[in-house]
């Protein structure tokens, strides 16, 4: 059943790209000659009009052919070379071309109102915007240090900390201070750990774990990282304005950490690849977020689409942000690029693209073993 959610979801999002692309190429007066779901090969297709509507294979993409996209001879200077996405003035081309950042980015937008509108799961710590509800407030472990006491006594990324207890000792209403505080009275000794695993709204469970010191503090620890987490919901004609201010802060936090993963690949070379997954690590995501309810699917879709977007703005051939500093270039030096250059650029972009997903995708198979 996961499997087919997950192809359903990817289907979902890059329908959702593409059809930014179409909408506006149509609007704009441009042929579109192919609106495909999945890469090639062709599993089947139907003509309506101009444009071929196809299923293809492999269902990790997608893709719009628009008349003149790739420059040849015939959309620069054929019969219908008037329709020809090369013959449109550049901020045509533009909006063409962002469209489908802009589409993705909004379906984000509206998936999260609609889980604000249900009660969605945020991070409290700095605090919520004035008028919203914030309810069952509780400690999220945000990750788990590889061979810790927590890792080691159970604890996964994701538990909701409910109380600690070791002996006649015990607290609860958690923070993060209040487990460190805990923690470090109880060096060598068995701590019991009440936590909730599938979301806010789980039956309880304990484990127990041993805090240890390490060389670089004398005080004892479990090596968890921790943040407050509260199911957090306005009414429903609230929810569009509120969801404005979660995506600003979700696209911004997406940016920086793109930012970061470059800095790792320039600093850690193939060390980086842990930071990200392609389509078997995000399968491994999807089931987590399956087990935890509607919210949580929901809010995986959100993350991949702002995520989609923010891909395609990458400044690299291939990509819509690739093509976009073309239409740049072009307006600068007020000339077109030659269709040579221009598509040879783009085919070895689409090539290095193809093998740095099945690089990730190895690299997933690696973290499952």
């Amino acid at each position: 059943m996961t499997i087919v959610l997950f192809i359903l979801v990817l289907a979902l999002l890059i329908l959702t790209h593409e059809l930014g692309h179409f909408i506006v190429a149509k609007l704009s007066g441009i042929r579109v000659d192919e609106f495909g779901l999945g890469l090639p090969p062709k599993v089947f297709g139907v003509k309506k009009g101009e444009t071929t509507y196809s299923i293809n294979a492999l269902p990790f993409g997608g893709f719009v052919k628009i008349f003149g996209e790739d420059p040849n001879e015939e959309n620069t200077s054929g019969p219908d070379s008037a329709r020809s996405f090369v013959h449109k003035p550049k901020w045509i081309q533009a909006l063409v071309l962002a469209a489908g950042v802009t589409f993705n980015l909004i379906f984000a937008w509206i998936l999260i109102s609609i889980n604000l509108m249900i009660g969605m799961p945020v991070a409290t710590d700095g605090g919520v915007p004035a008028g919203m509800t914030v309810h069952r407030e509780m400690l999220a472990v945000v990750n788990v240090l590889k061979d810790s006491p927590a890792a080691l006594g159970g604890i996964k990324a994701g538990d909701q900390l409910i109380s600690l207890s070791s002996g006649q000792e015990k607290v609860v209403n958690l923070s993060a201070d209040s487990v460190r505080t805990f923690v470090k009275k109880f060096p060598n000794q068995e701590v019991k750990v009440e936590y909730s695993r599938k979301g806010l709204l789980a039956t309880s469970s304990v484990l127990t774990v041993i805090p240890k010191t390490n060389s670089s503090s004398s005080d004892a620890m479990i090596g968890i990282a921790m943040q407050k987490i509260g199911l957090v919901s306005a009414a429903w004609w609230k929810a569009p304005c509120y969801g404005l201010y979660f995506s600003y802060h979700l696209i911004v936090n997406t940016f920086l950490s793109f930012g970061d993963f470059f800095s790792m690949i320039a600093t850690e070379g193939q060390g980086a690849l842990a930071a990200v997954s392609g389509p078997i690590g995000i399968y491994g995501l999807m089931n987590d977020a399956t087990k935890m309810g509607l919210v949580y699917i929901l809010n995986f879709m959100v993350i991949i689409s702002v995520n989609l977007a923010i891909i395609n703005l990458l400044p690299f051939p291939a990509l819509d942000g690739g093509r976009l500093l073309f239409v740049a270039i072009e307006a600068v030096i007020r000339r077109p690029i030659k269709p040579v250059i221009a598509n040879t650029l783009n085919m070895i972009g689409f090539g290095l693209l193809l093998l740095l997903m099945a690089v990730i995708a190895i690299s997933d198979i690696f973290k499952l073993l």
